[in-house]
């Protein structure tokens, strides 16, 4: 891999608790304990330890991550802010904050990438 393009977002996504149950044993089958953290750019977000998050999970981030490439304000779509959204796992399992920070970059679509 050749990364070429500084991106615009960096995105952190932290585990924040369980709909229910205390575990994840039995429960959450990508193992997300509480306090867990992801991040990334562009890429999947990883964790410390170079672990994916669950791939339901990223069916549900990636829409709202390219509103925001776009920019979207995640409160249009039930955010707390601008730049953070509360997001439940599509197995109604585990609860997530994705936070954004604007990293100063041009979009790329309508930076002069492609001239």
């Amino acid at each position: 891999m050749k990364k070429w393009y500084e991106e615009e977002y960096e995105f952190n996504i932290e585990v924040t608790g369980f709909l229910r149950g205390n575990q994840t044993e039995r429960y959450c089958r990508n193992g997300e304990e509480i306090g867990d953290t992801y991040s990334c750019t562009y890429g999947c977000p990883v964790n410390q330890d170079g672990y994916g998050i669950c791939s339901k999970m990223m069916m549900i981030m990636f829409p709202t991550m390219e509103a925001v490439r776009s920019g979207g304000n995640l409160i249009n779509i039930g955010g707390q802010d601008e730049f953070s959204k509360n997001l439940v796992c599509p197995d109604g399992c585990v609860m997530f904050k994705l936070t954004v920070k604007k990293l100063g970059n041009e979009n790329f679509y309508t930076g002069d990438f492609f001239d």
